[in-house]
C-alpha cells in the first residue's frame, strides 16, 4: 500500500447517507466555499483540562483558543462532564503552581480558591460556567463534550462524543468491533431520547495500535474517525508492521463501499491537547489540528448538521479556499500561505480492486494484532498536481476519490518530526460504487 507524504493536506470529500441509500447521485455540483450565508467556522473537537488528565483550566484553554482565532471548541475529558462542583488541591494537579499563577494573573477576580500553602484548592468552573463567560453569537461557541474511554483486553478504544447531555459510561464488548459499535449505540440512545444533536468520532486509531481496518468495516451509526491527531504518541504515521491512519481510511472506505453496501466514515484532524504550558514542545500541544466546517451559524445544531453532510474539511496547517465534487469527479483550490508550494494527489480505489490480504506477523511467525498488509490496488494515487488548484475527472471505476494536498512548509508544531502542514477534505464517492446498487 502506498505510504503517505510525511506531512500533507488531506482533501477528502465522501457522501454518506443512510445504510439503504448510502450512494447519493449528485444532480448539481456540491460546491464548499463561503458564500451565500455560509462560512467557514475552525474548531477543534479534542480537549482535555484538569477535569481529567490535562494541565490546565478550562477558562484558560478557552481563552487559548479564542486568541489564537478559533470559533468553536469542544471540551472532552476522559468519562467526565465538567458539570459538578469539584475543588482540587493545587499543588496535586498536573498544572501545579505553574497553571494556577497564570489562572490568577489572567482572572483575579473569577478565582474560587480555600486553604493556603501545600494546602490551597481552588474549585475548578463548571462547563456553563466557561461557556456564559465565553460564548458569543458568531464569535465563539463552547460545547460540551466527552472523551469515552474504553478498552478491549488491554487496547484502548476511546471516542469523542460531542454536544452530549449526560456522560455516556464505557459500555465495553466482545471484541475491538464491538465495544466501539456498543459506544456508538449508547450516543445514539442518548440523541434518540433526548432530541439533542450529538455526534461521536473514533479516536486515534493507532493508539497503542489498537483499532484495525476491519475493526471499522461494519460499524453503523458512526460517521468520523481521527485520520489526525495531534498527540505525539499516537502513532498517525504508522510504522513497518502497522499501517498509517490515512491508509486504514482507504481499507475501510474500499470495503464499506465495494464490499459491504455501508456509508463512508469521513476523516477529522484534532489536537487531542492535554498540555498548555511551554508551547512548542513534544507533548500534546493545542493548535495542530482542527476542522474547517461550512455551516450557516455557529451552534452547535448547525456545525453538526454540516459535519454530517460532509460539509467540512481537516488541517494541520493548509486553508483551502473551495472544494467542489460532482457526480464527475473532485476539484478544489487552495488559499495559498506566502512562499508555499502545493502538492495535490488525487487518490482512489477502483471497483475491481484486489481484496485479499495477509496478516503481519513477528519475527516467530505469530500474527499481530494490527492491520493486514492489503494489496496497493487500495488508496492509489490516480493523478497529481503541483500548484494550488486541481481537479479529476471520475473515469467510470473508481468506489471513491480523495485528495491530498501537502505544503513544502514544515509544521511549527509538529505532532511528529518533520511533518510538514497538512489538511484533510472528505472523498466522493464514484461510480463504481453507485452500480453496486
Amino acid at each position: 500500500m502506498r505510504r503517505p507524504l510525511s506531512v500533507f493536506v488531506t482533501c477528502s470529500v465522501l457522501l454518506l447517507a443512510t445504510i439503504a441509500t448510502f450512494v447519493v447521485s449528485h444532480t448539481e455540483a456540491d460546491v464548499l466555499t463561503a458564500g451565500n450565508g455560509k462560512r467557514w467556522y475552525r474548531g477543534n473537537m479534542h480537549t482535555h483540562s484538569h477535569w481529567s488528565d490535562g494541565d490546565d483550566y478550562l477558562e484558560m484553554i478557552a481563552d487559548w483558543y479564542v486568541t489564537h482565532e478559533y470559533d468553536f471548541l469542544v471540551f472532552t475529558d476522559h468519562n467526565v462532564l465538567a458539570d459538578s462542583e469539584k475543588w482540587v488541591t493545587v499543588d496535586k494537579t498536573k498544572g501545579k503552581r505553574q497553571a494556577y499563577d497564570k489562572l490568577k494573573a489572567r482572572f483575579p477576580d473569577w478565582v474560587d480558591e480555600r486553604g493556603e500553602g501545600e494546602n490551597l484548592e481552588v474549585r475548578l468552573r463548571r462547563f456553563d460556567e466557561v461557556a456564559e463567560r465565553f460564548n458569543k453569537p458568531e464569535e465563539f461557541l463552547l460545547i460540551q463534550g466527552e472523551e469515552i474511554s474504553d478498552s478491549y483486553e488491554r487496547l484502548p478504544i476511546h471516542m469523542n462524543a460531542s454536544n452530549v447531555k449526560e456522560v455516556i459510561p464505557p459500555m465495553r464488548g466482545e471484541s475491538v468491533q464491538d465495544t466501539i459499535q456498543n459506544n456508538v449505540n449508547a450516543l445514539v440512545a442518548q440523541r434518540e431520547r433526548t432530541g439533542q444533536p450529538m455526534i461521536i468520532h473514533l479516536n486515534h486509531p493507532n493508539f497503542g495500535y489498537a483499532i484495525r481496518a476491519r475493526d471499522l468495516f461494519s460499524i453503523t451509526g458512526e460517521k468520523f474517525f481521527e485520520v489526525y491527531n495531534g498527540h505525539p504518541g499516537v502513532n498517525n504515521s504508522g510504522d513497518h508492521q502497522h499501517a498509517s491512519t490515512e491508509d486504514i481510511w482507504d481499507v475501510v472506505l474500499a470495503h464499506r463501499l465495494g464490499e459491504l453496501g455501508l456509508p463512508v466514515m469521513y476523516g477529522i484532524a484534532t489536537d487531542d491537547g492535554h498540555s498548555y504550558h511551554n508551547i512548542p514542545d513534544r507533548t500534546s500541544n493545542p493548535g495542530r489540528g482542527w476542522v474547517q466546517v461550512l455551516a450557516a451559524e455557529l451552534t452547535p445544531a448547525a456545525l453538526i448538521e454540516a459535519l454530517e453532510a460532509g460539509q467540512f474539511y481537516a488541517s494541520s496547517g493548509v486553508t483551502l479556499k473551495s472544494v467542489t465534487s460532482s457526480a464527475d469527479g473532485l476539484s478544489l483550490e487552495v488559499a495559498p500561505d506566502p512562499g508555499e508550494s502545493y502538492t495535490i494527489e488525487f487518490i482512489g480505489t477502483m471497483q475491481d480492486f484486489d481484496r485479499t490480504s495477509q496478516p503481519i506477523t513477528d519475527e516467530d511467525g505469530k500474527e499481530i494484532h494490527t492491520t493486514h498488509h492489503y494489496s496497493s490496488d487500495i488508496g492509489k494515487v490516480l493523478k497529481t498536481v503541483k500548484g494550488t488548484k486541481a481537479s479529476y475527472t471520475f473515469t467510470g471505476q473508481e468506489l471513491y476519490i480523495r485528495a491530498t494536498i501537502t505544503s513544502d512548509t514544515k509544521h511549527p508544531n509538529p505532532s511528529e518530526v518533520n511533518d510538514l502542514k497538512q489538511a484533510w477534505c472528505q472523498p466522493v464517492v464514484g461510480p463504481g460504487a453507485k452500480r453496486l446498487e
